[in-house]
């Protein structure tokens, strides 16, 4: 199963909801790392071992960056604030926490779009 670092930007309601479906989640706020510039959040993540799950658009050019440079990090899923509602947030979230082992996410969608996955439905 995936564990999930959540930045600021995503809201409180998915991150209950996860935990109600048992799904693994830390937040920023929970880690005390809600302060740190967001490069250093990426790396935070990467240090815990967790998919980092941002609103925060700024994540897709630090981990193009990352990536460009072979920097490890664990993935990053990043959803747009106004074109995925908290429902299909949360029930897209478990499926990939609960399907998706942690070396497929990280081989297989290093960056994955919401917006995309849910346009294409």
């Amino acid at each position: 199963m995936i564990s999930f670092l959540f930045d600021l930007h995503v809201p409180v309601a998915v991150s209950n909801g996860l935990r109600l479906r048992g799904v693994d989640v830390l937040t920023a706020f929970e880690d005390a790392s809600s302060k740190l510039e967001d490069v250093d959040l990426l790396a935070r993540a990467a240090v815990l071992g967790r998919v980092l799950v941002t609103q925060d658009e700024d994540f897709l050019a630090i981990a193009t960056a990352w990536l460009s440079a072979d920097r490890e990090f664990f993935g990053i899923i990043y959803a747009h604030q106004l074109r995925v509602g908290i429902g299909s947030f949360i029930s897209d979230l478990e499926l990939i926490a609960k399907a998706v082992t942690r070396s497929i996410f990280a081989i297989t969608w290093s960056i994955f779009l919401f917006e995309v996955a849910i346009d294409c439905r």
